[in-house]
């Protein structure tokens, strides 16, 4: 915050889904919680952390109760069309951006596809929900709910987008659409840095290397 970055990105599924789908569906099996197939159940303990620090709630404590888990459908529904961006935000987060990303044939990127081009040019599907951080639950329990609800959503948007090719519409708010493409210069000059960087501390550790032995 005292650089003024104004976001912070997390991964609270932590991990890729092939690898968490059946530890996933083994927990909730055995925790009575809904089996995902299209996510994993989320882990709320690194988003306490942040909230804990750099929240809105951060000096009352943990004292929120869970009831407030369950606005966020009022939220969205009414007042998405009247947000104001503040250009001069404060020192905590404000705004919580939910980001749920739809694949074609459900088969993600992996990194080999981006670095070596293997994959052909595809579409990929984002669908935004934003909730003010005020309203989600600073208690564990609460906000491990809250999360879980969230990407108990999640399952049965992307089950919608699988089967329709469309994410489901919320409430009367109709979805913006937007096309983004890949801008093949940018693309091209990042992984030429990236390439250059990469020689460049090769040649560091080998002179390093030399130099002491």
């Amino acid at each position: 915050m005292p650089l003024g970055r104004q976001f912070m990105v997390l991964f609270p599924e932590g991990g890729f889904l092939h690898k968490r789908r059946e530890v996933s569906q083994r927990f909730a099996e055995k925790n009575n919680l809904p089996k995902l197939e299209y996510v994993s159940l989320p882990r709320a303990g690194a988003m306490k952390v942040i909230m804990e620090e750099i929240g809105p709630r951060r000096d009352e404590g943990a004292s929120t109760s869970k009831e407030n888990s369950k606005k966020d459908n009022n939220f969205n529904q009414n007042n998405l069309n009247n947000i104001i961006v503040d250009t001069k935000a404060g020192d905590s987060i404000e705004w919580i951006l939910d980001v749920t990303i739809a694949y074609p044939d459900r088969i993600p990127l992996h990194l080999q596809d981006i670095v070596c081009g293997t994959r052909p040019p595809c579409a990929i599907n984002l669908h935004y929900r934003l909730y003010p951080s005020n309203e989600i639950p600073a208690d564990t329990e609460g906000m491990t709910q809250w999360l879980y609800d969230r990407f108990i959503e999640k399952d049965k948007m992307l089950e919608e987008f699988y089967r329709t090719g469309q994410f489901p519409a919320r409430g009367n708010n109709s979805q913006v659409i937007r096309q983004v493409r890949q801008d093949n210069l940018r693309y091209l000059i990042v992984h030429l840095f990236f390439i250059a960087s990469t020689f460049l501390q090769y040649n560091m550790l080998r002179e390093l290397w030399s130099y002491l032995w």
